[in-house]
């Protein structure tokens, strides 16, 4: 039997916050810190959410060079540093949860390799679950983002981020009665 998911929420007040969280993940995906090279992420949100700007950040840090595009009209962006493989695919498209199966994505969700998934929710029910669920929202006046670890590998992701320093808030105005 598993444990149940852990998760941890964090508030990104912009975008470079949300690529400095990316980044944490780019030594535990490849191997930098003694785990085996890999790992599995659904990323969630509505459009704009910052789903592309999480992965083409991690892909940055892992050691992508030249253009990251979205894989919104392809489906699916394939990449390779040294011998990890990195698959990013967007399922926006689907009108059918087993259009990916249809398109034989199946045998890219390897455990050796680093695959990111942006609207997996348009699979139904039908992937396996991953290491991590990023779910990235608004939040005024820049996003929320919950971390979800379903693995073993991804709750030893989840206890290695580090969340990133809060914005203080102003002291408050001294009152007139003082």
């Amino acid at each position: 039997m598993s444990a149940p998911p852990r998760s941890l929420t964090l508030s990104l007040p912009d975008e470079a916050a949300t690529e400095a969280l990316a980044r944490q993940f780019a030594p535990l995906v490849t191997g930098a810190l003694g785990q085996p090279p890999g790992g599995h992420f659904h990323l969630q949100g509505e459009l704009g959410a910052g789903k592309t700007a999480f992965t083409r950040a991690l892909l940055r840090e892992c050691g992508i060079t030249g253009r990251i595009k979205s894989p919104s009209y392809a489906l699916l962006e394939s990449y390779k540093v040294s011998n990890l493989y990195f698959y990013h695919f967007d399922f926006y498209r689907f009108s059918d949860s087993r259009e990916w199966l249809d398109a034989g994505f199946r045998d890219l969700l390897r455990n050796d390799a680093v695959v990111l998934i942006e609207w997996p929710e348009r699979a139904g029910g039908l992937l396996p679950p991953p290491d991590m669920q990023i779910s990235l929202v608004y939040d005024d006046p820049g996003r929320a983002v919950t971390l979800t670890a379903f693995t073993a590998r991804g709750q030893t992701w989840l206890n290695a981020i580090v969340p990133p320093p809060q914005v203080p808030c102003p002291p408050a105005a001294p009152s007139a009665d003082a």
